[in-house]
């Protein structure tokens, strides 16, 4: 089996995986944010326990750096079972994802990392897998070729997607519990903060971890990198403690302003608003002109900018709004308003 069915993250950077995989809670309990959901993750992890049965399958969706990960890990671990991570990418071949439903043990966890990206062939062969734990396999070619049906132990199907419209209706309807994650407050945010510094040694006051928590876009995993930031920042500037003007000062030092935009953020934000005299204007042109790719440009930085009311999209193309100018220290003109974006 090659080595990237099993982990996602070959070639990425491994010290800032590793750093952000020891920060992740390993307990429910542990969890914070997502009221909702943990509530109702608790009761099916529960029921399962007590039937002595694999927890159903479960899909969770929403933005990155939420928790979807974090989450397949927590019900692996709840369950006592293991957990394999792969990704729909890593899936190209039918064979590929066969190779890792033999392997899995009774009760396993199986982790599916963007399953809106799976491949037509592979989702055909996970349906009687999620449903029946049957895996039927193609022996052979042309009319000599014959189908093997193999039994495997109950397992549960832990997949995360970004994009939920992208997933077919009937892979979507064979998860028992479909959930979707919201973005977090900064009170919660404040707490991941504070209880990832604890992990790593790191000394935060209240002020400081609320200077971090507000410009982390609603998102643990930019909470957790900005510390890490702000920590280096601290030991190299400062007494090694990070406090209100210390995280304050690093985070401008690192390009994230008072609103959590970073430098591409007010780059989208500057072009449209400057160069494209508020818009609108289409996604590839925008994103041409600040050097990204249009699905990063969509998928990473526009749901933020559209949170915070800076950004809309529309029918003829990407608008700035008058908060956006605002932000930018520039005079919103009369059009820059909600309520004429469509006239």
């Amino acid at each position: 089996m090659r080595e990237e069915f099993l982990d996602p993250g070959v070639g990425d950077d491994e010290a800032e995986l590793d750093a952000e995989a020891g920060l992740r809670p390993q307990a429910l309990d542990e969890f914070v944010g997502q009221r909702e959901l943990k509530e109702h993750l608790g009761i099916v992890l529960e029921a399962a326990r007590q039937r002595s049965q694999a927890v159903d399958h479960l899909l969770f969706a929403g933005p990155p750096g939420l928790g979807k990960t974090t989450l397949a890990g927590i019900v692996a671990t709840e369950m006592g079972v293991q957990l394999h991570v792969t990704s729909g990418p890593a899936l190209e071949r039918a064979g590929d994802l066969a190779a890792i439903l033999t392997k899995l043990d009774d009760g396993d966890v199986l982790f599916i990392d963007e399953i809106h990206r799976l491949s037509r062939a592979v989702e055909e062969i996970l349906y009687p897998a999620m449903e029946d734990f049957q895996l039927d396999i193609v022996v052979g070619k042309g009319p000599a070729a014959s189908s093997i049906r193999l039994t495997m132990p109950p397992f549960t199907l832990v997949g995360a997607t970004t994009r939920t419209g992208m997933i077919t209706g009937p892979l979507r309807d064979r998860f028992g519990l479909v959930a979707r994650l919201d973005y977090y407050d900064s009170n919660e945010l404040q707490a991941i903060v504070e209880r990832a510094a604890g992990i790593l040694d790191v000394r935060i006051d209240a002020d400081g971890a609320a200077q971090i928590a507000r410009r982390s876009r609603g998102t643990p995993r930019i909470a957790n990198r900005l510390l890490r930031r702000v920590r280096d920042y601290a030991e190299v500037r400062a007494d090694g403690a990070i406090t209100g003007t210390v995280a304050h000062d690093g985070l401008a030092l690192f390009g994230v302003d008072d609103r959590g935009l970073d430098k591409v953020d007010r780059a989208i934000l500057t072009a449209l608003c400057g160069q494209f005299g508020g818009g609108p204007v289409g996604l590839s042109t925008l994103a041409i002109s600040v050097g990204e790719q249009p699905e990063t440009v969509e998928d990473v930085y526009e749901p933020f900018l559209i949170t915070q009311g800076m950004l809309a999209r529309t029918p003829r193309g990407r608008v700035a709004l008058a908060a956006a100018y605002e932000h930018l220290g520039l005079t919103p003109p009369a059009s820059a308003t909600p309520s004429g974006l469509f006239d």
